[in-house]
């Protein structure tokens, strides 16, 4: 939330896929959390079309994709993904 917050300005999005079959269950789930950023789910789970795309198998999964939609990096959190953030748009 505080990355999303500092480098939304800066071209950087946030868009959670979820695997959920339950929409109850899904949409609970974000306002629990408190994403603010867009939420898309096709309520298939695991066999959905964007967890085959991009070959989810497990959660918490993550991508960080460039401005063309290409993947330059997978499952980075915390310091790590600040440290990436940094690197491409600066503090």
């Amino acid at each position: 939330m505080r990355l999303y917050t500092k480098y939304k300005g800066k071209g950087f999005a946030i868009v959670s896929v979820s695997i959920d079959t339950d929409k109850t269950r899904w949409e609970n789930a974000i306002k629990k959390d408190g994403y603010t950023w867009e939420n898309v789910s096709e309520l298939d789970g695991y066999s959905g079309s964007t967890a085959a795309l991009y070959t989810v198998t497990a959660i918490p999964n993550s991508f960080l994709l460039d401005k063309d939609g290409k993947i330059i990096a997978k499952n980075l959190r915390g310091k790590n993904l600040e440290d990436k953030l940094i690197s491409l748009m600066g503090q």
